[in-house]
């Protein structure tokens, strides 16, 4: 979406706007979900693993990567692409639930009329394969990624089937606060109608409709910057510049011309839940104290209320993949929706299915308790603040205090907060524009992972450290393209050709990978990651050697402590670990030696107690973490 170039008007947007006929017959739905076994199901003794795999991208073997290639000229990835072999190998590494990025139909360029699908036109398209958050159709999935488009929902559910026999949960995006500017759904069940099917569009708002309008102003494509054209300039009988919406309708990011700038995102258009343009709410507001209140009572709240007919439709699209068995959402843009409606939504969700995981993006920390606890989200993206932070000091121009501080001020809702380096949105570590070398994410990853409770999010590529180096078409290099046809240079060296191997890897990338699996294999096993956090940076920066860019921690539980200390510095560093007193006495350390044993390395170290303070010398490399575990006393 381009999201941070535009957020300062993202925020405006949000804060002001409170931030049928059976399925066709040549798609196969299997109503009933797609269960897991009793083991699959259980929590993991440590931290939930996320793994967001760009569905189009994750399994394309093709190296072609021709600037604007076309999904027969650059490959694209399939359902059928995500084999045994990957879920075991995602297994291996801890993974918990699998996040497919790009299921929902969505807004691309291609010719499935074959199908019944009508064309999308490229002059309100982003890229060739399209942007995933352009939903088309809510009732079916990207055509794209089936083997045979006839049987593309048979063919994701035969994948969830898959995950779940792996013990991997499957989370989807859902995107609320806009669709495609060409909604159009085919799989729409029996009494369902499209969005803006039944709007009065004389009207810039009703509380019903479900879109924004300009009356009396038709749409007008946006006016592209030298060096862009719909489908890099390539012809195209619909690239006129031109698209028929009359009367225009306001666009995704809330933008209100007729005509939105090309660095609006013009491709969408926002959905109404009933805020007026004004800014006014037209719903009744959930009561302070509804903060406390558990799902099951923001659940009956609603039973006798009015709501937009929004709300009704994403309740119902939710319930239908639920119904399909995919076991959670992340939410895009989700303080750009009014947080009633999440309320509304999730206890509906958390009344079906309790333990689905919830996911919203919202990047402004004075929202984030408002998300979680009216809301009900399970978890958001610890964005503003923590990773920040953290992205500032393995760029060299921040430090370990300010990372400390941003954790501190989330610490009474740590356990909401999900921790990530990558995702579709951020820069891949590796890219000059970010670090320049994925050595760089090492102590970062280490950090990320095991100073908070909340889950850890892993974004495709990462663990080999993919740089994102490819002018692919509309998108641009330091970011993996999410609108373009492409494969994925470092990726496709571990895809070795569905084997899921690493068959291809250099031994720089393979060594990488296996200490991503390490580390979030122990992350998802380690009963410390449940309990209490133990800052030590502070106490440490008057220590000979230690500096800014240097981090140390400790975490605890009932059976399991560990110390974490991560150098992000360029150099190797020496100083003398101390642990206070306080915590001494609370993990009852007996006096004279004691074995910790260091997580990547297996090598034995000994920390001495004496006179109730407990010290160790440490050395770390560049660029490096260490992870010791107390194995006795």
């Amino acid at each position: 979406m381009m999201k941070f170039s535009l957020l300062a008007s993202i925020c405006t947007a949000a804060l002001l706007l409170g931030a049928c006929k059976p399925a066709p017959s040549d798609v196969q739905i299997n109503a009933r979900p797609v269960p897991m076994s009793t083991a699959a199901m259980q929590e993991p003794a440590g931290k939930v693993v996320i793994y967001q795999a760009f569905t189009r991208l994750f399994g394309n073997s093709n190296p072609t990567n021709k600037a604007w290639g076309t999904a027969a000229e650059n490959g694209v990835g399939k359902f059928n692409d995500i084999n045994d072999a990957a879920l075991l190998a995602l297994k291996q590494m801890g993974v918990s639930h699998l996040w497919l990025t790009g299921v929902p139909h969505h807004a691309l360029i291609a010719d499935y009329s074959a199908y019944g699908i009508s064309a999308d036109d490229p002059d309100v398209v982003k890229g060739r394969a399209g942007s995933p958050y352009a939903v088309k159709d809510y009732y079916s999935v990207n055509p794209d990624l089936a083997v045979d488009p006839a049987q593309r929902m048979a063919e994701f559910q035969a994948l969830l089937q898959r995950a779940h026999q792996h013990g991997i949960r499957v989370i989807i995006d859902i995107v609320p606060n806009h669709v495609a500017r060409h909604y159009q759904s085919l799989g729409k069940p029996a009494g369902v109608r499209d969005f803006g099917a039944d709007d009065d569009t004389s009207v810039e708002y009703a509380r019903n409709n479900n879109f924004y309008y300009v009356p009396g102003q038709a749409f007008e494509v946006p006016v592209y910057p030298a060096g862009f054209a719909p489908l890099g300039g390539e012809s195209h009988p619909l690239a006129d510049g031109k698209f028929a919406e009359n009367p225009a309708k306001w666009t995704g990011n809330g933008a209100r011309a007729a005509r939105p700038d090309f660095n609006d995102w013009f491709e969408t258009v926002k959905i109404n839940y009933g805020v007026k343009p004004d800014g006014s709410y037209d719903f009744e507001r959930l009561p302070a104290d509804f903060a406390s209140r558990p799902a099951a009572e923001h659940l009956a709240f609603w039973q006798d209320k009015s709501v937009p007919d929004s709300w009704l439709k994403f309740r119902d699209i939710t319930q239908f993949w639920l119904d399909m068995g995919v076991d959670g959402f992340r939410y895009d843009m989700a303080e750009m929706v009014p947080v009633e409606f999440w309320s509304y939504l999730n206890s509906q969700i958390k009344q079906k299915k309790p333990d689905a995981l919830l996911l919203a993006e919202v990047y402004q920390p004075q929202l984030y308790r408002d998300y979680i606890q009216l809301g009900k989200m399970d978890y958001l993206y610890d964005k503003v603040g923590f990773y920040d932070s953290l992205k500032l000091l393995m760029q060299g121009k921040g430090n370990a205090s300010a990372v400390m501080a941003a954790q501190q001020q989330v610490q009474d809702i740590d356990r909401h907060m999900l921790k990530f380096l990558e995702n579709h949105d951020e820069q891949r570590i590796a890219s000059p524009e970010f670090a320049g070398n994925a050595i760089k994410g090492k102590p970062a990853m280490v950090v990320s992972t095991l100073i908070g409770t909340a889950p850890t999010m892993l974004y495709f590529g990462q663990e080999v450290g993919e740089a994102g180096a490819l002018a692919s078409g509309f998108g641009q290099p330091s970011r993996t393209s999410i609108f373009d046809y492409a494969g994925v240079p470092a990726h496709q060296g571990w895809l070795n050709g569905g084997k899921y191997d690493g068959g291809n890897l250099t031994p720089a990338q393979r060594e990488l990978r296996q200490f991503y699996q390490q580390l979030l294999h122990f992350s998802a096993t380690a009963p410390a990651l449940r309990g209490e956090l133990y800052p030590l940076h502070q106490q440490h920066l008057q220590t000979p050697g230690y500096s800014e860019q240097m981090l140390v921690f400790a975490r605890s539980h009932a059976t399991q402590r560990l110390i974490v200390v991560a150098n992000f510095a360029d150099t190797a560093a020496r100083f003398k670990l101390q642990l206070p007193a306080e915590l001494v006495q609370q993990w009852q350390l007996n006096s004279g030696p004691l074995t910790l044993t260091e997580l990547f390395s297996g090598n034995a170290l000994t920390l001495r107690v004496d006179a109730g303070v407990a010290t160790m010398p440490l050395s770390l490399k560049a660029n490096s973490a260490q992870v010791l575990l107390l194995s006795g006393h």
